[in-house]
């Protein structure tokens, strides 16, 4: 990705978090990325450019401050962390009460909001979210091998809903962050449990 094109997209993502989908107006986003609007509409074409590669590119920025905090957070050990340990610091770290994650899950909910109302955008909002499920259930199957794909596949569904209503509650101020990653665990918890339980029916 170009500079320009970077510094568009991370303008972007900051004035939807700033503002909400509808206050993105290519004017005020070419003053705040310090581009012309010509440079906007050369790069993305139209505002519904903007709003698709925006949302490409805060997924981006999520896989790659995820990914370098699991391999080098904070409560890294010299052991390599165990299933469980793994798939917590995945999830706990959309929950963390710094300013690019909060931008991000700001941006993330107010586009996954606009994307009621926009088919193409929807499109590109469930394709993202299939990958999310996708690396959340290839946690829980490491965690529980045995568990039935269906079952694995369901549980990762119910974590990343709850992780998304979560998050949106938090950043609204409805909810602690220390009790939102409270309810995480226990979340985390009760899924590991039911595919334990079943391999048990079976």
């Amino acid at each position: 990705m170009t500079d320009r094109r970077t510094e568009i997209l991370t303008g972007a993502a900051r004035v939807i978090a700033r503002q909400g989908v509808r206050g993105l107006r290519v004017a005020d986003l070419a003053a705040e990325a310090g581009v012309s609007t010509a440079l906007i509409y050369y790069h993305f074409k139209d505002r519904a450019g903007v709003l698709r590669h925006a949302l490409a590119f805060i997924g981006d920025r999520a896989d790659r401050y995820t990914a370098a905090e699991t391999e080098q957070g904070p409560d890294a050990s010299p052991r390599p962390p165990g299933p469980r340990q793994l798939l917590e610091r995945t999830l706990l770290l959309e929950f963390q009460d710094l300013p690019e994650v909060r931008e991000n899950s700001t941006a993330w909910g107010e586009l996954r909001a606009h994307s009621v109302f926009d088919p193409e955008l929807r499109e590109e909002l469930a394709t993202a979210g299939s990958a999310w499920a996708a690396e959340v259930a290839g946690h829980l199957a490491e965690l529980c091998p045995a568990a039935p794909p269906g079952a694995v596949t369901a549980a990762a569904e119910r974590l990343t809903a709850l992780l998304e209503g979560l998050s949106v509650r938090w950043l609204s101020g409805l909810l602690p962050l220390a009790h939102a990653r409270n309810l995480v665990r226990e979340a985390i918890g009760v899924e590991a449990s039911r595919l334990v339980s079943t391999l048990d029916a079976n």
